[in-house]
């Protein structure tokens, strides 16, 4: 039997509240330490994407950003009518988490808000859009092909926001989730060209969910949670 509505809302909650937790606050710890090698922050959001998809992904999907959700709702992947369920869930769930890092870890790195640096807009529209199509591309690959012998498919979407976190995180902090830089820019008042984010992200993950239609649509999923015994 497929979990329940409130099932999911609380699993994509909770998934998005470990994800941006871990995430931020890693850049909020790592400010105050003086900072981290890039290749370690990019681990860190690889592990904060992957951990609640291993914990989530049979309940909810494990969408865990609005955005996965705009595409898979737009591509025709999962229904229409359930995108506000996953939406409510994943902005109170970044909201928890940033509340979380404040407390614990203080207001430092404006709590790991994404803000552009040495760059203007348009080029972080071009890097956000461009890795959020990545991003996207690999939920829809799991979401087509189910998750793979030994599940391997599963580190798919934390491997494209793990190499965004190291390619662009340096100048525009890599969002490619609305929730993730929504959350930390509110609670810390920190609203640097963020409009600019809240456009590429989900124009990028619709147009490729236009070009992007599954072959088949099993009723039964909920994006990107089916298994699979095939190669």
């Amino acid at each position: 039997m497929s979990p329940g509505p409130v099932a999911r809302w609380a699993a994509e909650c909770a998934g998005t509240a470990i994800l941006v937790a871990i995430g931020t606050g890693t850049i909020v710890a790592a400010g105050a330490s003086g900072g981290i090698p890039s290749w370690l922050m990019a681990v860190a959001w690889f592990v904060a994407v992957l951990v609640p998809m291993l914990l989530f992904i049979q309940v909810s999907g494990a969408h865990l950003n609005p955005a996965v959700t705009l595409a898979l709702a737009v591509s025709g992947r999962i229904a229409v009518r359930e995108a506000p369920l996953y939406w409510s869930a994943q902005f109170a769930g970044a909201g928890v988490a940033s509340l979380s890092v404040l407390a614990v870890l203080g207001d430092g790195s404006h709590l790991g808000s994404t803000v552009p640096t040495d760059i203007g807009p348009a080029t972080v529209f071009v890097y956000e859009a461009a890795f959020t199509a990545l991003l996207v591309a690999s939920v829809f690959l799991l979401a087509d092909r189910g998750e793979g012998p030994g599940r391997w498919r599963l580190l798919l979407p934390p491997a494209a926001v793990g190499l965004s976190t190291f390619l662009i995180g340096p100048w525009t902090g890599s969002s490619l989730n609305p929730a993730r830089t929504l959350a930390p820019a509110v609670v810390s008042g920190t609203y640097t060209d963020l409009w600019v984010y809240l456009l590429a992200v989900p124009v990028a993950a619709g147009l490729v969910a236009l070009l992007w239609r599954p072959r088949t649509v099993d009723v039964a999923d909920r994006g990107p949670g089916r298994l699979d015994v095939s190669a």
